[in-house]
């Protein structure tokens, strides 16, 4: 997805829950078992970073926290169901908590979330969860991130997984001018003047 329907997908999210979950894909490039897995020791605000524990692979990691996303989480926090917390330790508390006792919030309905959200914002391109880690990936080749870090962040242990993303990244390489733009008129002249070698 590109820049702008990420943001219509977040601004047609159905909830702050729902908001802060998306967000954590997009902002974070976080895997959706990731997110529904996370927990309010997860999120270290004093170094702003999130802990993503034994993810796949069975490998820990670490992402950026961004400032935004720290607001909408400490929101959510305030308001979050808390009918489980009894005798949990908060940082054992599931922050996006399930339906049943010791249960997170499961993948099925973060899809479904996703799929709403995207209904609603009216985007018609085949997207699934994995679209926003994607373009998470994607975004911050374009900005220039060394693609070292991306594989650091999106937590793949082979480079070449994360290479995957500059052929996306490359399909925009047409939109980019040319020094030859700047020529103009300059560089029209100059093809004309240019003559082909002589016979020997």
């Amino acid at each position: 997805m590109s820049p702008n329907e990420a943001e219509r997908l977040l601004a047609m999210t159905g909830s702050l829950r729902d908001h802060v979950m998306l967000s954590l894909g997009y902002g974070c490039g976080l895997r959706a078992g990731e997110i529904v897995r996370l927990k309010d020791g997860d999120i270290d605000s004093a170094q702003m970073i999130i802990r993503i524990v034994q993810s796949k692979g069975r490998k820990d990691r670490h992402v950026m926290l961004p400032p935004e996303l720290l607001l909408s989480l400490r929101e959510w926090w305030r308001v979050r169901p808390t009918r489980f917390d009894e005798g949990v330790p908060v940082g054992e508390r599931w922050l996006f908590p399930g339906r049943r006792q010791g249960q997170h919030l499961t993948y099925r309905q973060l899809s479904r979330v996703f799929h709403a959200s995207a209904a609603a914002a009216r985007i018609t391109k085949r997207v699934s969860l994995h679209t926003l880690r994607h373009s998470f990936g994607t975004d911050l080749l374009d900005k220039g991130i060394d693609i070292r870090y991306i594989q650091a962040l999106l937590g793949h242990s082979k480079l070449d997984t994360t290479s995957r993303y500059t052929r996306v990244a490359t399909g925009r390489i047409a939109a980019i001018d040319s020094p030859l733009k700047q020529l103009g008129s300059k560089y029209r002249r100059l093809k004309k003047k240019r003559r082909s070698p002589k016979a020997t």
